[in-house]
């Protein structure tokens, strides 16, 4: 399964025999107090340094979600779409939980965007997947409906299964524009939650062949040395079937363990994006001071 994204003039395709796809997080305001309140002044000038920062650390897409409290959601998604645009080329993933930001982000996008997200709740399929539709852009779904997250592992593969009966079937979708999120949730919360989450990747891989996304810092919220449990948590996901994460594409050590995942999972042939990766960072250190 191909999922491919398109910015006006570079395409990005995420699959099993691909690279694995680093989807820049960063420029979300969840969390970040000094950025919730440019946004809230409609100063958008920290998105430039955030973009700079995640295509140095290797990023291949970038979500952008300007959803800051008291903030004109719309607007400022509208804005930062096209400045994102106006100073990279790597496609971009428009990140809303409101159906007008979503649009707005869509409108102004040039090029085929990747749209997080869309639950299995009715009146949320019904507002999202037309816009998905009209745009030909791709989405990222997630299996929990009205009344549950649930914990089962097979629970998420029978919505992950109506999810793709409503998207191809309703609306037209093609299912290699489905991207599924298989749920990743909290290990500091409940250490068997992890697992939980494997199975899934695990069982949709198997099931249907999708490509699957997730937020991987989602799995080590609230635990010291995030960076670390990522760098073994991705990996452990590539070998199930994940394709791409949602992740600080500034880590260095979770970047790196994701390109060697790639090389031993052999979607680096002969190691050249490897080898190319340490003789750059080895000259980068050369050249640095002192």
């Amino acid at each position: 399964m191909r999922t491919v994204l398109r910015s006006a003039t570079r395409e990005v395709v995420i699959g099993g025999d691909e690279p694995f796809c680093i989807i820049g997080e960063r420029i979300n305001p969840t969390g970040r107090k000094t950025f919730q309140e440019q946004l809230r002044r409609g100063d958008l000038s920290r998105v430039e340094v955030d973009v700079a920062q995640q295509v140095a650390g290797g990023a291949m897409v970038l979500d952008v979600n300007m959803g800051a409290p008291l903030a004109d959601e719309v607007e400022l998604m509208r804005r930062a779409v096209r400045l994102v645009q106006g100073v990279t080329d790597l496609p971009l993933c428009i990140d809303s939980s409101v159906v007008e930001a979503l649009e707005a982000g869509l409108d102004a996008y040039e090029g085929k965007a990747l749209v997080n997200s869309v639950t299995a709740e009715e009146d949320r399929l019904e507002a999202v997947l037309p816009l998905v539709k009209r745009h030909e852009a791709a989405v990222i779904m997630l299996p929990n409906d009205e009344t549950e997250i649930p914990e089962e592992p097979r629970r998420r593969l029978e919505l992950v299964e109506r999810l793709v009966d409503v998207a191809t079937g309703r609306f037209g979708i093609g299912v290699e524009d489905i991207v599924i999120d298989p749920l990743a949730m909290p290990v500091g919360a409940d250490t068997t939650l992890v697992n939980r989450t494997l199975e899934t990747i695990h069982l949709v891989h198997e099931r249907f062949g999708l490509n699957m996304t997730l937020g991987a810092s989602n799995v080590s919220f609230g635990m010291p040395d995030r960076a670390g449990i990522g760098s073994a948590f991705i990996p452990m996901a590539m070998a199930l079937g994940l394709t791409s994460a949602i992740m600080d594409a500034r880590a260095a050590d979770l970047v790196r363990s994701v390109k060697a995942a790639d090389l031993l999972l052999d979607h680096d042939p002969w190691g050249a994006r490897w080898i190319a990766a340490h003789r750059a960072r080895q000259e980068r250190e050369q050249q640095a001071p002192g």
